[in-house]
């Protein structure tokens, strides 16, 4: 079965094609509050998605990780204004350092490709 890559770089791809199924690295994005990050980064997911052959329709799994559980609320906020609510993925939330300080939030997505 083949593997196709998106946007490879030296060290990471941004999403892996495997099969009918794609894994989008953990996205993370600027912004000053967890709002604003969530929201940006859901947007990235969906390009990702498109240029992979989804959309959030078919996202399996999606890992979250907050800097802070205190966010959870915010977070959410965002998240309930954008997933797909007849196609709800398998989801879990942890709290985590993330490779940036500036950053709040990271999501990690699996998805069915058609």
């Amino acid at each position: 079965m083949s593997i196709r890559r998106i946007e490879v770089g030296p060290r990471m791809s941004q999403a892996v094609i495997h099969g009918n199924t794609v894994y989008l690295a953990g996205q993370c994005e600027d912004g000053a509050t967890i709002g604003e990050q969530t929201t940006a980064i859901l947007a990235e997911i969906d390009r990702l998605l498109e240029a992979a052959g989804s959309n959030k329709s078919k996202i399996l799994q999606a890992i979250i990780w907050l800097t802070d559980m205190g966010d959870f609320a915010g977070m959410n906020e965002a998240w309930e204004a954008w997933v797909d609510p007849e196609n709800t993925p398998a989801r879990a939330t942890g709290e985590s350092k993330l490779a940036s300080p500036d950053y709040k939030v990271e999501i990690i997505i699996t998805a069915a490709i058609d």
